[in-house]
Formats: C-alpha cells, structure tokens, sequence
C-alpha cells in the first residue's frame, strides 16, 4: 500500500512539474476553489421543501417543539423570536427580523467572491504559463538546445497549452457550480424578503 501511495505521488509531481511552476499555482487555487464550493454547498442547504408561509404557520404552532432543519428553518424560527421580542416592547419588527437575518445573509454569500475571483483569474494565470512556455520554446529554438535535446518544436508548443488546459480544468467547474449556487443564494435572500412581510403581518405572535 505504502508503495502504491509513493508511486501515486511521484506521478503526480512529475505531472505537476510537466507544466512549471503555473501549475503548482492552479493547483493551489483549485483547492481554494473547491474550498469555497463546499462550504457554499454546506451553508446554503436549505433544510425544508415547504414554502414560507407554511414553514411560519408550522413554527408558530409547534413553538419550540418544531424540529429545525437547515439554514431556512433556523432563520425563520430566528425571526419569529425577533418580531415577537420588538412587538413585546412596541418597536417596529421589520428592523429586528432584518438583523436575526443578517448572519444569514453573510452566512450564504461567504466565500463567493473567493470563488468568482479564481474562475477569473485561473484561465488567464494558465494563459501567462503558456506564454512563458511559448517563449522558452522559442529560445530553445533560437539557441539550437531543442534539437540537441532531441525535442520537437510540437513538443514544445503542446507543454507549452498544458497550462491553459489545467486552468480551463479550474475554471469551468466553478463557474457552473458557483453560478448554481448563486442562484440558490439570490433564493434564500427573496425567501427572506418574504418571511420579513409574512412574519410582520402576523397578529397572533
């Protein structure tokens, strides 16, 4: 086993160094990336199918004894205790159930310019790889060395691309996976838009 760990490594830094120094840099990036994926993934499950009104209708009936489950029902039960403690001393709920929702808000969006970012950077750092490459392929070609070292200018050009494939590698799966969990954010937040006029019309908090 231990053998077959120390294999997989070796392969794995030759393929690493095959494309320089940019791809030790993707590589870093693509765990940062999926990093904040995961943790967007984690944070914005929501917990429950119903819609608001029927999640509040469910909460104040059951009180405490509601079970909760995911980032919706926490917020919702959240809210409601917000609204019934300003009405408790005759403020306005609209702005207490705001700041209940606030960790939330920041909660959902964490990370998401992390992962905006390295989608846009992480072709352009792939791109600047292989234009290193490209001119070191062409020095070699100037000097000569290509051909004493038995290497092809097709070899060349193509470890040259590796880096502009590895960071188009990096970035597609994040931009469809980052702009779908977008999405699923720009929900929770008309969500809690929703609970906020819901919740505020309620006469029996």
């Amino acid at each position: 086993m231990q053998t077959v760990i120390i294999n997989f490594l070796d392969q794995f830094v030759t393929f690493m160094n095959s494309g320089g120094s940019v791809t030790w840099i993707l590589f870093v990036l693509n765990l940062f990336l999926w990093f904040g994926l995961g943790y967007r993934y984690l944070a914005l499950q929501r917990g429950t199918m119903g819609n608001v009104r029927r999640l509040v209708n469910k909460h104040l009936k059951k009180g405490q004894k509601q079970s909760i489950r995911g980032v919706l029902d926490q917020a919702t039960a959240d809210a409601i205790a917000a609204a019934k403690e300003a009405r408790m001393i005759g403020q306005h709920c609209r702005y207490y159930i705001e700041d209940a929702f606030t960790p939330y808000r920041n909660s959902i969006k964490k990370y998401s310019i992390l992962v905006q970012t390295i989608v846009v950077i992480a072709p352009l750092i792939g791109l600047l790889g292989t234009v290193i490459g490209m001119i070191e392929t062409f020095e070699a070609l100037q000097s000569s060395a290509m051909f004493s070292q038995g290497e092809s200018i097709a070899g060349g050009v193509s470890k040259a691309l590796f880096t502009t494939e590895i960071g188009l590698v990096v970035a597609v799966p994040g931009l469809i996976i980052g702009r779908i969990l977008d999405r699923q954010e720009e929900r929770f937040n008309l969500e809690f838009d929703q609970l906020t006029d819901i919740i505020c019309t309620k006469k029996d908090l």
